[in-house]
């Protein structure tokens, strides 16, 4: 069976605009100290791709406009939300005054099995993710609620950080949406 490939004007996607108007998931990303700017880029699209609320910027997280970021993200840095903070700390105390419960996606002591979780639709959502080699802040992971950790099988201890998003927020759209 012949598969034609579907040109752009065939995938009805909307505009920014429409966009922003559209019900998100109740989920925030926090991007805690990553330098590469093509993760964050990743990250954006991903979020567009998947309806997240909103992406915090922390600490050395470059921030839109952005050249670097523009190449991966394909101006889905101009449809989601971010907001910037200097210190990771201080963005997360935030969300917590705002209601999120905040997940780290970390290898830790006592962390939960990302396919082991389990979603409320009527809560929020806050998900860190780390520097690329130092992973998550300690002092963020002591004020998570929890650590989620995904299994992996082959000989490398992690996963690059744009990858963990994508599969992490996918796993979150499939219970919010």
């Amino acid at each position: 069976m012949k598969r034609r490939k579907l040109k752009l004007e065939e995938l009805n996607r909307i505009s920014i605009e429409e966009f922003q108007e559209t019900k998100k998931i109740p989920l925030v990303v926090v991007l805690d100290n990553v330098r590469s700017q093509n993760n964050i880029g990743s990250v954006f699209r991903t979020s567009d791709a998947f309806l997240v609320k909103e992406i915090i910027l922390c600490g050395i997280t470059a921030t839109p406009p952005n050249t670097e970021i523009h190449k991966t993200a394909l101006g889905a840095e101009e449809s989601v939300e971010w907001r910037y903070f200097e210190d990771t700390i201080n963005a997360l105390n935030t969300l917590r005054a705002e209601g999120y419960i905040i997940y780290s996606i970390e290898q830790t002591e006592n962390s939960l099995n990302l396919e082991s979780l389990q979603l409320d639709k009527h809560k929020k959502y806050a998900i860190i993710l780390g520097h690329e080699v130092h992973g998550v802040l300690q002092e963020a992971i002591n004020l998570s609620d929890g650590c989620i950790e995904i299994p992996q099988y082959g000989t490398k201890h992690s996963l690059n950080v744009s990858v963990t998003a994508g599969i992490v927020i996918w796993d979150f759209f499939k219970q919010l949406h």
